[in-house]
């Protein structure tokens, strides 16, 4: 169980309406909104995935993609 207290009148007034939009209760939406967060990889371990990958080699630079890109139009 989790409570929140002190929640700004406007932000829980947000809430209900964006519930009532998607046919939830505010309690099925605000989990849901947990849910999709807590889903998310948090910034370290986006951070970790990066650093542990091997480099890409690429054919062309940026500069020659953008450069390229510039030149068809």
């Amino acid at each position: 169980m989790i409570q929140v207290r002190n929640v700004p009148d406007g932000l829980h007034k947000e809430l209900v309406l964006r519930a009532r939009a998607r046919g939830q209760t505010l309690t099925d939406y605000i989990q849901e909104i947990l849910e999709r967060e807590v889903a998310r990889p948090d910034r370290r371990e986006v951070f970790r995935r990066i650093l542990s990958s091997e480099p890409v080699e690429l054919e062309v630079t940026a500069a020659e993609l953008i450069r390229e890109g510039r030149m068809e139009r």
